[in-house]
This record gives C-alpha cells, structure tokens and sequence, in this order.
C-alpha cells in the first residue's frame, strides 16, 4: 500500500466545555457563533493574498456512556504549514459566546494520512449562507492515542503506517467502511496525544462486524491504553469544504 502524506498541515483543536455549559449551549454557540466567524476570518486573509486554512472541519462526539466528556469535539483546519505555537490558550479570555462555554483550547498540529478515500457529501445551505453546514449518515469512530513512556515515536509511527494501516484497511473494506485517516502528532513531546485514528462507517452493524474480524498486528505494544480514548459520532459541521 503506498501510504502518502496530506501536504500542509491539520491544525486540530480539542474543545470541551466548562463545567457550567450545557452540551447543547456549546454546539448551538459552536455552530451559529464561532464557525461563522472563523470562515469570514478565513475568507478574508485568502482575498488579502495572506495565509489562511483551505478547509475547516469540526466533529460532535456523542456523549459517553460514562458521562464523563473529556472532549465534546474538534475542530480540524487545513493549513500550508503549522501555525504558531500561541502564548495563551484560545478562549482564555473569550471573544464570543462559544468561548464562554468552552474551555480554553490550543493548537495541534498533525500530518494527515488518508488511508481510505471514500467521499463524505454534504450539501450547502440555501435560504441561508452555505456554510457552515452539516452532514450525517455516517457512524465515524475516533481514537485518541498516547505512547508508552517507554515508546520510541519513531518506530510507533513505522508500524502505524506501514502494518496497522493496511491491515485497518482491509479489515474496512470487508465491512464497507468508507473513510480512513491517521493523523500523526507533528510534535509528539509536547502535545497531548500522538496521533489519531478516524474511521467512518456505514453504520453500527458494520462497527460491530469490524470489531469482532480485525486480528491485532501488535500496535498494542506502542499504545498506552490506559490513557487512549475513543468517541463515536454521527454528525460533522462542515465550515470551509
């Protein structure tokens, strides 16, 4: 499998709300608020010829079981290269009502690997501006994961790309899966996690159907489980496509 990285960089951001914000006060100011905003920003630094994200992406995760949300969501910005690292968490003092109910939030910058291409439609709005927008039927599965103590990246991020991605991917395949993407911490020493799995599929049988087929191929070795997390989600907000 020739596994090709997305050139740029996926700039990603981690939003939770504050313990007093409701899940629905966060999206409802997510969508109506925050991403408009963020795309006329983005929009205008492109007509002044200054660098600016070319797609912008966020995913709601469905609430856990457990109740405890580590994260509500992310969102996900294509940008030529990586952004500065910022001296003070966004939000830290809010600029709007989404800010107010999130909390403080920082860049991650990552390479994007799309392992499994399959297209996600969405159609714009009408009545109203087209973006931001949202599109569904998917059932999209994302894991968070952190190395080891003992890890060497390096040879996490060679068994990733060149034995666990093929052999996700053919396990998708069987199942009809339709998208698959890493994306590999720039910076593994300073940020949060080391990398990200995103894996769409059609649906929850296709889900269990994957789970009880995919053999190991020894990622586990890498992987400090304790620390993983994973989060479904149906619905994605589409900001600059």
């Amino acid at each position: 499998m020739d596994i090709t990285a997305t050139p740029g960089v996926k700039m990603q951001f981690l939003i939770g709300r504050r313990p007093e914000a409701t899940r629905e006060e966060l999206i409802a100011n997510w969508f109506a608020n925050h991403m408009p905003d963020v795309i006329a920003s983005q929009h205008r630094a492109a007509d002044k010829g200054q660098p600016h994200a070319t797609r912008y992406i966020a995913t709601l995760y469905n609430p856990v079981p457990s109740g405890e949300q580590v994260w509500d969501g992310i969102a996900q910005l294509w940008w030529d290269k990586p952004l500065p690292r910022a001296t003070e968490a966004h939000g830290t003092e809010p600029r709007d009502t989404f800010q107010q109910k999130a909390k403080p939030y920082v860049a991650w910058p990552t390479t994007e690997y799309v392992i499994v291409d399959g297209t996600l439609s969405h159609v714009p709005n009408t009545l109203n501006d087209p973006y931001p927008c949202t599109r569904s039927g998917f059932l999209k599965v994302t894991t968070l994961l952190t190395a080891r103590a003992d890890t060497n990246v390096d040879d996490l991020f060679a068994h990733w790309l060149n034995i666990h991605a093929p052999n996700v991917a053919n396990v998708m395949e069987q199942v009809g899966g339709s998208r698959y993407v890493i994306s590999h911490s720039i910076e593994p020493a300073i940020d949060p996690y080391v990398g990200m799995a995103e894996l769409y599929f059609p649906n929850k049988e296709a889900l269990r159907t994957y789970l009880d087929i995919y053999e190991s191929d020894g990622i586990e070795q890498f992987i400090d489980h304790e620390a993983q997390l994973s989060f479904r989600s149906t619905t994605e907000m589409v900001g600059i496509p």
